[in-house]
């Protein structure tokens, strides 16, 4: 038992540190925010970047990656019991539809497009898988079940920092246009989570507009996130490596976090969460959130991206604005028809 407890004592020494790091960011950010009116998660995220070196090998590397991490999907499962499904069915069966048909859509055009460029037709599911689903961990889960080459962990770290640095440019550029565009805040908050990539930019595009903008893109983010346990089953089926090792220790395809909040926004629905209770768990996400975006911001290097080729970089980015398209037209006809 003596053993168990020292264990947790020291992993706890490892990840003081940078998690002291990361939520230092977010009580700067959170200063900044309410002192000077500028948004609270794109300041942390902004700060973030400008401490990257923080998150090279040293004694804050740990903590920061436990934060952008395990701090994220902690804040995002809690995050549930703000949520109802009077929430969801606000957002209509033409919202789902929509979500569907961006996630086929964007796998189409990206194996279309991928052979037009000359790049490989499993690079071009590995990247439009991740770009239409979950960002990094849709990455992950797909390469699982594609078949090895002497490339694929060079694709699958490419394709985890393109659509990390994506969606960071992302999370900063779309509530600008959302804006300029005249969306209100459930419109807004549908585009940033129907198009930005990672779970952690779609909650700091979503926040930086407002609470409401923040629950809906968070909401419409975890619903694609539910897409990738079919597309990832399709995609096994598709292609088989018999020579695969059995044993091999794979990505859970739909993570603890999702559930978790699934569990919470039940709760939540049937009036089961007391209010006091749901106003703490609301006030720690916040601040969880914060945090994680901070470090996801530490652990962003901007730089790295253009050391892959253009080919590989055209495939990502065409596939991110053929998403990013398609919703907004889908968006702005679906407001057309609600007027008519």
């Amino acid at each position: 038992m003596n053993f168990w407890f020292e264990g947790i004592a020291a992993k706890a020494r490892g990840l003081f540190p940078g998690m002291m790091v990361a939520l230092l960011v977010a009580l700067a950010a959170q200063f900044v925010a309410e002192h000077y009116g500028a948004p609270a998660m794109l300041m942390a995220l902004l700060f973030g970047i400008a401490l990257n070196f923080l998150s090279e090998p040293g004694p804050t590397a740990e903590g920061i990656g436990f934060t952008a991490r395990t701090v994220l999907r902690f804040g995002v499962a809690i995050l549930g019991a703000r949520i109802s499904v009077e929430m969801l069915t606000s957002l209509g069966w033409g919202m789902i539809a929509l979500l569907v048909a961006g996630v086929v859509a964007t796998i189409l055009f990206g194996v279309i497009f991928a052979r037009l460029i000359g790049q490989g037709p499993r690079f071009a599911i590995l990247t439009a898988g991740s770009v239409a689903i979950c960002g990094a961990s849709a990455a992950m889960a797909i390469a699982a079940v594609l078949p090895k080459d002497e490339r694929s962990e060079r694709n699958l770290l490419f394709t985890v920092l393109g659509v990390t640095v994506l969606s960071t440019l992302a999370m900063i550029l779309y509530p600008i246009l959302t804006n300029a565009l005249g969306f209100d805040e459930l419109t807004a908050g549908a585009f940033i989570g129907a198009t930005v990539h990672d779970v952690a930019q779609v909650v700091g595009a979503g926040f930086s507009i407002s609470d409401t903008a923040g629950e809906t893109s968070t909401l419409v983010k975890l619903i694609r996130v539910s897409f990738l346990a079919p597309v990832v089953v399709l995609i096994a089926l598709w292609w088989r490596d018999p020579e695969s090792g059995a044993g091999e220790k794979r990505p859970p395809i739909i993570p603890g976090f999702v559930l978790g909040f699934l569990v919470l926004a039940g709760l939540n629905s049937f009036g089961l969460i007391p209010q006091a209770a749901g106003a703490f768990l609301a006030k720690l996400s916040s601040w969880a959130l914060l945090a994680a975006i901070a470090a996801v911001g530490m652990k962003t290097d901007l730089r790295n991206v253009i050391q892959v080729g253009g080919g590989a970089i055209a495939l990502i980015v065409a596939e991110t604005l053929f998403l990013a398209g398609l919703v907004l037209a889908a968006l702005v006809w679906l407001d057309l028809l609600a007027v008519g």
